[in-house]
């Protein structure tokens, strides 16, 4: 619960009409579900406007009204709750997280990286929940919207705060850190996403890095050593950094080493001494795991707790997840791709051992920028030495396979316009069976999951 005095320190907000005193009991941005007696914010999106809501807000019982244009809504009505004006109601719902963080002395771990971000943070709070209650942002809600959301939740009963950032545009990472004012920061790697804002992958390397020049006291910095670049710059960040990889490391460093992968699950030693299994297809998850050790660590969890919370940990939907469909067998990777991630996958399908043929359904990969050809040429040639047959959606795409027929000779190939298309082709001509295995993935505006819809 937060006072309107409260909201108007945090914001520099101006009280327009209204009693200072005034209880809010929750943050909205979303007439359609505000609660009766929360302030709503009313934000301006690419796709709503909503000071345009904010008479629906009233009706709702909304106490307090934050607005840039609330000279424009104000009226007569002697009902109206309090109401506050300020320069961007964006800015406004960052500065109340950051408020709202700062009232409470309690440690804030803070993920990010190109790849494993969501499936990294639900790891660190699902084992640092056996012993203290967590609170994170949930799903993907990662940037300028839904982490200030995640914080402005936090309340006396958390010990602990576990935040994956977003970003797809320079300077978001630097943002979201300065709400989150984190202790721990966790970058689990960098590759080529959202490459086209970037520029390069020094540019990938800098957003995701500015976490960690942000950190609070102790600032921990926890990376991945495989990735050289990642492990100088938390060196240059954290007077104490941790890092953890499949190499040798230095001693404090958590290390992964006996990788085994199982039909249905990946188990791994960590410092050759303590044994862990995941239910996943993909050793790249290793690494994900291994950034929740070392954070579960910090902490005082053992391993055996830690062990149990993993070896039982629920992989996020569209992550590499093996399904069962019409009886067929499914790789799951529907919820997003980068060259890299995409890399991963092909690997985990060439590991796997099947009777059949190799399938690989895939979408366009987005926001690459110039080098989007090569990237997407790079991705065919990886799918040719894997693959058996492959479905293609999206112009980028059947463009990479046009460029290399000569790798795809005796192969079957397939190109489309949508995910619709391509389930059609699968089904009715390269007609699967049991006996063959099925990797669908591409980029979230893709909409590759349409593939796996009975």
């Amino acid at each position: 619960m937060l006072k309107v005095s409260e909201i108007l320190k945090a914001t520099n907000g101006k009280l327009i009409r209204g009693d200072a005193d005034t209880n809010a009991c929750g943050i909205s941005t979303d007439s359609r579900s505000i609660n009766k007696k929360d302030a709503f914010i009313a934000i301006k999106g690419d796709n709503f406007d909503g000071n345009l809501f904010i008479n629906e807000a009233i009706k709702k019982g909304a106490s307090c009204i934050v607005s840039s244009k609330v000279r424009k809504f104000v009226s007569s009505q002697v009902n109206y709750p309090a109401i506050i004006k300020v320069k961007d109601t964006v800015k406004a719902l960052g500065e109340l997280a950051r408020y709202q963080r700062q009232k409470f002395n309690l440690p804030v771990v803070a993920v990010t990286g190109s790849n494993g971000k969501t499936t990294t943070k639900d790891m660190i709070a699902r084992v640092l929940s056996s012993k203290l209650s967590v609170l994170k942002n949930s799903g993907t809600k990662n940037n300028h919207i839904g982490l200030p959301h995640a914080l402005l939740g936090l309340n006396k009963s958390h010990d602990i705060a576990v935040l994956e950032l977003g970003t797809n545009h320079p300077g978001e990472i630097d943002y979201l850190a300065q709400i989150a004012c984190a202790n721990i920061g966790v970058i689990t790697n960098i590759g080529p996403s959202h490459i086209e804002f970037f520029k390069d992958l020094s540019g990938v390397l800098r957003e995701k890095s500015s976490l960690l020049n942000k950190l609070q006291s102790p600032r921990i910095a926890i990376v991945n050593a495989d990735d050289v670049s990642l492990r100088k710059v938390a060196l240059n960040c954290s007077r104490n950094p941790i890092a953890f990889s499949f190499s040798l490391g230095r001693k404090g460093d958590f290390v992964a080493s006996c990788l085994t992968q199982l039909k249905d699950r990946m188990e791994f030693s960590v410092n050759k001494k303590y044994k862990f299994t995941l239910k996943t297809l993909g050793y790249y998850n290793v690494y994900n795991a291994l950034a929740a050790i070392a954070v579960a660590r910090i902490f005082g969890i053992g391993y055996t707790d830690i062990a149990r919370k993993l070896a039982s940990f629920e992989f996020p939907e569209g992550r590499l997840k093996a399904r069962k469909i019409r009886g067929v067998n499914f790789i799951d990777d529907t919820y997003n791709a980068n060259p890299l991630s995409l890399r991963c996958s092909l690997e985990v399908l060439e590991s796997l051992p099947v009777k059949g043929r190799k399938i690989c359904v895939m979408g366009d990969m987005l926001e690459l920028g110039k080098e989007s050809g090569l990237f997407h040429k790079g991705a065919a040639r990886l799918v040719a030495a894997v693959c058996d047959v492959f479905i293609t959606v999206g112009e980028n795409c059947r463009l990479a396979v046009e460029a290399h027929k000569h790798s795809f000779k005796n192969k079957a190939v397939f190109s489309c316009d949508n995910a619709a298309i391509a389930r059609e082709i699968l089904f009715n001509l390269v007609s699967p069976t049991g006996d063959d295995i099925i990797l669908v993935k591409g980029s979230r505006a893709m909409k590759m999951e349409e593939v796996l819809k009975i």
